[in-house]
């Protein structure tokens, strides 16, 4: 039959011709196949978690999660139709199992901070639980959608988060009442400052005003004066015959002239006494200016002295850093030179022990060539006398002079030690009637063999071979002679 699942459904189909499962929003059940629907909507989970931080304070974190399966994941989804579709999603199980991977999560990373921490960083906290909750519940197919951590709340016992509050409150409260008193402070004293400089500016402008309105007033006067006696004289040049009836005149004007005469010596020294006071601010002006000025040249001779002091003490630091320089690398070069010899020294060497290797080789080579070259030719020796080892030993001896060279050595031995020289005959200068001297001369050799033997065989143990002859059993007549 055709099946069709819903907007927030999936179809979990199994059976013939599935190897596993097979996640579908609309398939063909065929015979032998099971089909099942699961929800892949979120599901809220509200949790009361009990937790304790680093310095073994208990508290509760209340949270809400927001979990559902991962939907942009084929793999996470099949994890969930495995292992959590079965279950209803609102069932017991699927609850104490998200609770037990929250409640884990949550108490070892609250175990891992101060109480500071936790309260401060409340957000930093939430990110981590839910980092470390969403890596566990990965292995379920489940996502976290929302994590909405509340406000930490206080064990029953453990009033920590309400001691914390009123000590936040009374010191709000406390510094609330510092800033009123500074508030005030500041208040008093900003007042009683602009009153003081308002009085002191009235005062400093009605001083500048009667100096100004005094110098106005003498300029003034003066002037009139001037004019005055210009008018007086040029009447009492003209007036001179009208003094007597103008003598009373001429006193007033004489009061009213010492009046002005004294108006006027006032305002010139007023006049005076402020070209005095520019004249001093000029003068302190000018002794600031060169106060300044010798300032200046000081300075500036100082700067120049040490500008030149740097620059010596950089040049003499640059020469002994080249001087350090040259040389370090006079014996960066005597270094390599050394270590250039000793490698061709070694070269040398390891290029010699490999010739005397390679002549060792080949000697061996060779002596295991000649040994196997001799051993080839004993092993044919030995064939061709038919297996007899005595005989191939006595063959090698008279082969390779073994009885001439013991003869050399015993010669060699008893060479000016004056030696008693045995002469073994059978007894007698001819045998069987004559045969003339060359067959006397042989048969005396061969009369002396088996005592010769016997003396070999005495000295060395060696036996003489079969074919040769054998030892006598007695000892014949001998002449000794010195």
């Amino acid at each position: 039959m055709y099946k069709v699942a819903n907007a927030s459904e999936y179809l979990v189909i199994t059976g013939v011709g599935i190897s596993d499962i097979k996640l579908a929003k609309k398939a063909w059940v065929l015979p032998g196949q099971s089909c099942t629907v699961f929800d892949i909507s979120p599901v809220n989970y509200t949790f009361e978690v009990q937790a304790m931080s680093a310095e073994k304070l208990p508290f509760i974190l209340p949270a809400v999660f927001t979990i559902g399966p991962r939907v942009d994941d084929n793999t996470s989804l099949l994890k969930y139709a495995k292992l959590i579709s079965p279950y209803d999603k609102l069932s017991h199980h699927v609850k104490e199992l998200v609770q037990g991977v929250i409640e884990g999560e949550t108490r070892v990373l609250a175990a891992s901070m101060t109480m500071e921490e936790i309260f401060k960083g409340t957000k930093a906290f939430k990110q981590e639980v839910f980092e470390k909750v969403q890596l566990e519940l990965n292995q379920f197919g489940l996502l976290i959608y929302n994590a909405n951590v509340k406000q930490l709340v206080d064990v029953p016992g453990h009033e920590y988060f309400s001691y914390l509050g009123q000590k936040t409150q009374m010191e709000a409260v406390n510094q609330a009442k510092v800033d009123v008193s500074e508030a005030k402070m500041k208040g008093e004293i900003g007042a009683k400052l602009r009153e003081g400089q308002t009085l002191q500016n009235a005062a400093k402008i009605d001083a500048e005003t009667k100096i100004i309105s005094t110098q106005r007033q003498g300029e003034g006067k003066k002037e009139e004066i001037r004019v005055k006696t210009e008018v007086k004289v040029y009447e009492n040049q003209r007036e001179a015959e009208m003094a007597e009836a103008d003598a009373e005149l001429a006193k007033k004007k004489a009061r009213w002239f010492m009046e002005a005469q004294v108006a006027e010596v006032e305002a010139t020294k007023a006049v005076a006494r402020r070209e005095a006071e520019l004249q001093m601010e000029v003068e302190r002006m000018n002794a600031l200016t060169s106060t300044e000025k010798l300032k200046a040249e000081f300075l500036s001779k100082a700067s120049v002295e040490y500008e030149t002091k740097v620059q010596e003490a950089n040049w003499e630091l640059y020469r002994k850093q080249k001087a350090a320089e040259a040389i370090l690398y006079e014996k960066e070069r005597e270094a390599q030179a050394q270590k250039a010899a000793a490698d061709a020294a070694f070269y040398y060497r390891q290029q010699v022990a490999e010739g005397e290797l390679y002549a060792k080789r080949k000697e061996a080579e060779g002596l295991t060539l000649l040994a196997h070259a001799q051993g080839v030719y004993l092993r044919t020796l030995l064939d061709a006398l038919g297996g007899n080892y005595s005989a191939l030993r006595d063959y090698m001896m008279i082969n390779s002079g073994m009885f001439q060279e013991i003869g050399k050595i015993n010669a060699e031995a008893v060479r000016g030690l004056n030696p008693k020289i045995s002469i073994w005959t059978n007894g007698g200068d001819a045998a069987g009637g004559g045969g003339g001297d060359a067959m006397k001369e042989v048969s005396g050799i061969y009369r002396m063999l088996p005592q010769l033997f016997k003396t070999v065989h005495e000295q060395t143990g060696i036996l003489p071979p079969a074919w040769m002859g054998t030892l006598p059993e007695s000892k014949p007549p001998a002449t000794t002679t010195d």
